[in-house]
């Protein structure tokens, strides 16, 4: 009998019996909504952050819809932002009525290209949109500085990105202090800290923080909570429209625990980013990610430029067949149907490197509990379908090399 196949899921959240008992908590404390436990999330996410306020609400995208609304951003307004990222970025600012503009990505790694965003600005823009894209920031001072210097806020989509640090005017900050205007992030099982579903806003202007408030439960002009704890009648009022865009308690005790487990998350993320730098150094044709002196990134996923070995889905499948799960490189938003209509995008640069990161590019299995092994044998694997392919030409766009990658590091200045 020929021995089981090894199974490699690309990703596994870490959950266990500190969250259970903390479901189990609030199971039986009869307060299963919107209330005590949110408050603390939001109250101990801001002291992980830096942030002087924190809004929980149900997923990143209705966090990205209320960040933008806040912001006034309305119909026939643009926001610069990129292609290469979940749908969710860009539809957020078509719920707004506004135009997503589309940029391109860096050469050498999946986040916006900073040198692009200018071109791309009219007198139609009004904010822009940048993506902490697979947990790795992006180059924030650069962009805030063109922010600042337009009149513009920036919005930080960091639905990858809790836990991850930037080096910032000489210190390591978190993201989502906010180095913005507004960061945006989510709690999916796919992330680093997941509640099921969920989202969170850092700001740290007290204006939008209410507003936010104000509108992830329908308008309503007081909380359940202050509702239920007062010892006089409220008849709660209904000033503005609002949506039901609010966090469970259920969720926010998840949240807790998950906070708590952090720190061990992270080091063990960047432990196994390691592994794989050194375990595919050796492999001609795959290009590792960079990681700039600037950044660090929590390692919410590790994706690799695959072009030069063959087609991406032949590989994937190849890997598949040995228990070995990926996925392909992260989408790109302009090429699916849902933007197929006219005025549903703008092209602030040409797209290239995006599509060529999407078509060359896989993300490869990184969870905690993933072991040495684990991450030997998707290397092997790899490495054996290098042999197979043989040579081939440079492609168009890849990530570079590590080795490259860290002499340019080196040499690059201090700040992002």
């Amino acid at each position: 009998m020929s021995a089981p196949l090894r199974q490699i899921p690309v990703a596994r959240p870490l959950l266990g019996e500190q969250e259970a008992e903390a479901l189990r908590r609030v199971v039986l404390s009869g307060w299963v909504t919107q209330g005590p436990e949110v408050a603390a999330f939001e109250a101990e996410f801001a002291a992980l952050t830096g942030a002087p306020h924190a809004c929980a609400v149900s997923n990143c995208t209705t966090a990205l819809h209320l960040a933008l609304l806040a912001l006034g951003i309305g119909a026939g307004d643009e926001v610069v932002t990129v292609s290469h990222t979940f749908v969710a970025t860009a539809n957020a600012i078509r719920y707004c009525g506004a135009v997503p503009v589309f940029v391109d990505i860096e050469s050498d790694g999946f986040n916006i290209d900073p040198s692009l965003v200018e071109a791309a600005m009219t007198p139609r823009t009004k904010a822009i949109l940048c993506v902490h894209q697979l947990g790795m920031p992006c180059a924030l001072q650069r962009l805030a500085t063109i922010a600042a210097a337009h009149g513009v806020p920036l919005v930080e989509d960091a639905a990858c990105a809790t836990g991850s640090e930037i080096l910032w005017d000489g210190r390591w900050e978190k993201i989502g202090k906010p180095h913005g205007t507004v960061a945006c992030f989510s709690f999916h099982p796919r992330k680093v800290v997941t509640t099921g579903d969920g989202g969170m806003l850092t700001t740290a202007d007290p204006a939008l923080d209410a507003k936010f408030r104000l509108w992830r439960q329908h308008g309503m002009s007081v909380t359940d909570a202050a509702r239920h704890g007062s010892p006089v009648v409220i008849f709660e009022r209904y000033p503005e429209l609002g949506f039901n865009y609010r966090m469970t308690d259920l969720q926010a005790a998840v949240g807790r625990e998950q906070l708590r487990r952090l720190p061990g998350i992270v080091e063990e993320r960047r432990r196994i980013a390691r592994e794989y730098d050194e375990a595919l150094a050796a492999i001609p044709g795959i290009a590792t990610p960079v990681e700039p002196r600037w950044a660090r990134s929590n390692w919410q996923s590790y994706c690799v430029d695959v072009s030069r070995l063959g087609s991406q889905r032949t590989i994937m499948q190849i890997l598949l067949d040995q228990g070995i799960s990926t996925r392909r490189g992260i989408m790109n938003i302009h090429l699916e149907d849902a933007y197929a209509g006219p005025g549903s995008f703008r092209c602030g640069s040409s797209l290239n490197r995006s599509v060529e990161a999407q078509n060359g590019s896989i993300i490869l299995p990184l969870f905690s509990g993933m072991s040495d092994a684990d991450v030997w044998a998707t290397a092997e694997a790899l490495e054996a379908i290098a042999r197979s392919s043989g040579p081939s030409p440079a492609p168009a766009r890849s990530v570079r090399p590590r080795s490259e990658a860290a002499d340019l590091a080196r040499k690059a200045p201090s700040a992002a």
